[in-house]
């Protein structure tokens, strides 16, 4: 290899891996500011009505005792979800699932995106630290590709084992022609592609056809 082509490729990955961090900084950072704004504030309230229903001696109404449980038990739904985000639950027992669970506010929240979704019932165990690194590409994968997506676009994803080596596939397939080549340019999934052979020691690549883009990943 040539000391140009050396120089190139070391420069490509220097910044692969300085947009992962990048990207993996700013969701921690996104993180703690919900804890400062949310599971803070309300763990402040859940103590501040303790400390009234000691001064109450105990009288409590019906009302009240539904008030505190009713903090609680949002504040433990709230540490689940952020659990969830940190280290998924599932990802260690089932990699589809955790899949699905990465999907469910996609799905919740975006009335213009149709996902038809592939999942396998059964998959390989695998080291869980690996799976996260593929749960977080396919996540950065749509976050890049579906932002200011206000038209219909159709996603498919289909994740399959081929002996050892597991595929995901992504396709969106974009309503025009403008936001088809606006999200099938942007440097960020290169970064992303290149971090992903980096980290897994595998595959990534993308195939244009029409107005879809298929993203494939092997590890």
């Amino acid at each position: 290899m040539s000391l140009v082509r050396f120089l190139t490729s070391y420069h490509s990955i220097q910044q692969a891996l300085q947009w992962w961090s990048s990207r993996q900084s700013i969701k921690l950072f996104l993180e703690a500011e919900k804890i400062r704004d949310n599971l803070l504030q309300d763990s402040f309230t859940i103590r501040r009505n303790l400390d009234l229903l000691s001064v109450d001696n105990l009288n409590l109404s019906d009302n009240r005792i539904q008030e505190c449980l009713k903090h609680i038990d949002n504040f433990h739904h709230s540490l689940v979800q952020l659990s969830d985000r940190l280290f998924p639950a599932s990802l260690q027992d089932s990699f589809p699932l955790a899949i699905e669970c990465l999907l469910e506010p996609w799905l919740a929240s975006n009335s213009q995106l149709y996902f038809q979704i592939d999942m396998p019932v059964y998959w390989r165990h695998e080291p869980a630290e690996r799976s996260l690194i593929v749960l977080t590409a396919l996540n950065e994968l749509l976050l890049i590709s579906l932002a200011e997506v206000l038209a219909p676009t159709s996603i498919y994803i289909n994740l399959k084992q081929h002996s050892n080596i597991g595929q995901l596939i992504v396709e969106f397939t974009y309503p025009n022609v403008s936001a088809f080549v606006l999200h099938s340019r942007l440097p960020e999934l290169n970064y992303l592609c290149e971090s992903f052979r980096l980290l897994t020691s595998g595959k990534c690549f993308s195939r244009t056809k029409n107005l879809s883009i298929s993203w494939y990943f092997y590890w």
